[in-house]
């Protein structure tokens, strides 16, 4: 049954983590909340190919696709602060119906006669009004969990498996989204995966604002005082944040030195293939983090797993070829999934209470602005002296995740509401 008031769940003792969960919230829900996040994964890569086709420059397509990303870095902790503030519900409805005009306009006004620079306002739009699913999920279960009669130690494997899985659903997003939009375009027009995008989010984003578990959200904690805001800004949550955006360091330059490097040795169809191998193996790893022992710290998780990261990634840059690359992106994709798991794992223990979506959404903005500056970055880099060289600064990004991993073993005794799994 699926939850709907505040009375707390007992949790089936030998079912396993995700079981006691899923009975908790309700199987379709983790349906509605994947579907849902597609809309967001589509427009970034459906925006770029509409506006080639429209406006027949490149240039064009690729700073309009870089202003939706923008538009998203400057609002998302924003909508997160509101859902915290007045209730997930209202604002992921609002943002569903502006949202998809929005999309709608942008269409007309990229097959219109408008200037660029109104394409570009009306795509920055598009990414500030994007409904933060992917956050705002993480808060419902964190929420939902918190709701659960559970020991100490059964709440925080819970807790660690659900950031894996929401970590491993974000990666098979962001991997068939961009799939999805060439299908969709290649059988209709390459407009319409943006208007598929907008059609998905009147749907499924608003079943995901209506659905019951919209009320766990930021009640982690029944019966404490919400706490002030400026716990956001703890040692332990900015360095989480600091993990992330060296993660979405990582994925942007990996992802263009990949396309420099595919283009150069003459297979740039197997971009994508090759990328992909990387966020598959992400996703079944990060799955798999809430198995490991409880002795494996999450802190010392944050280090081991960037070291297995940090050898994939060197590999890479050493490739010589699709295969070669191919294993090397596959040993990366066995590191970035666990990390990145395990650093929502440890913000979301962090988290102070009723400010949850507002955490998650920093992190996860967190990994937009690291994404884009890097693909701009590192995309300069390629075209100015090639893909071998351009091929260091993913290693470069998992040197300075490591980094902060490091620092996090520092910040964390500081940290109040500090993860069970810790020392």
């Amino acid at each position: 049954m699926p939850l709907t008031d505040s009375t707390p769940v007992r949790a089936p003792e030998r079912d396993s983590p995700l079981r006691t969960l899923a009975a908790s919230v309700g199987i379709g829900y983790f349906a509605i909340a994947l579907i849902a996040r597609l809309p967001y994964a589509m427009i970034v890569v459906g925006v770029l190919t509409m506006v080639v086709d429209a406006r027949g420059s490149l240039a064009v397509g690729g700073l309009t696709s870089a202003m939706v990303g923008l538009g998203t870095i400057a609002t998302g902790p924003l909508i997160g602060a509101a859902a915290d503030r007045w209730g997930q519900r209202p604002v992921l409805l609002l943002a569903t119906l502006v949202q998809s005009a929005v999309l709608v306009t942008l269409v007309a006004v990229a097959y219109g006669d408008t200037p660029d620079g109104v394409l570009l306002a009306v795509s920055v739009l598009a990414g500030a009004t994007a409904p933060q699913v992917s956050p705002m999920s993480r808060a419902r279960l964190v929420g939902s969990i918190g709701r659960m009669r559970l020991d100490r130690v059964a709440r925080g494997r819970l807790q660690e498996s659900t950031m894996g899985y929401e970590s491993a659903v974000d990666e098979i997003v962001f991997v068939f989204g961009p799939v999805l939009v060439g299908v969709v375009a290649i059988a209709a027009s390459p407009a319409a995966p943006v208007l598929a995008a907008a059609a998905l989010t009147v749907v499924f984003v608003t079943t995901f604002a209506l659905h019951p578990t919209a009320r766990t959200a930021g009640h982690a904690d029944q019966g404490a005082a919400r706490e002030p805001a400026r716990a956001v800004l703890r040692p332990g949550i900015l360095v989480a944040a600091a993990g992330t955006f060296a993660t979405g360091l990582f994925f942007g330059a990996m992802l263009t030195s990949l396309t420099a490097f595919a283009d150069e040795g003459g297979f740039p169809e197997q971009t994508g293939i090759l990328y992909g191998i990387m966020g598959i193996g992400s996703a079944i790893l990060a799955l798999g983090v809430g198995l490991l022992p409880r002795r494996f710290a999450l802190p010392w998780r944050w280090i081991g797993f960037t070291a297995v990261l940090l050898i994939g990634a060197v590999l890479a840059a050493g490739a010589t070829g699709a295969i070669s690359m191919g294993w090397a992106l596959a040993l990366a994709g066995c590191g970035i999934g666990p990390t990145l798991a395990t650093i929502y794992a440890l913000a979301a223990a962090r988290s102070p209470r009723g400010h949850e979506a507002t955490v998650m959404a920093v992190l996860g903005s967190a990994v937009v602005v690291g994404q884009a500056f890097a693909s701009m970055v590192v995309g300069a880099l390629a075209e100015s002296a090639g893909a071998a060289v351009a091929l260091w600064a993913p290693v470069v990004a998992v040197a300075l995740l490591l980094t902060f991993g490091l620092l996090n073993l520092r910040v964390r005794p500081r940290v109040p509401q500090e993860d069970t799994s810790a020392p």
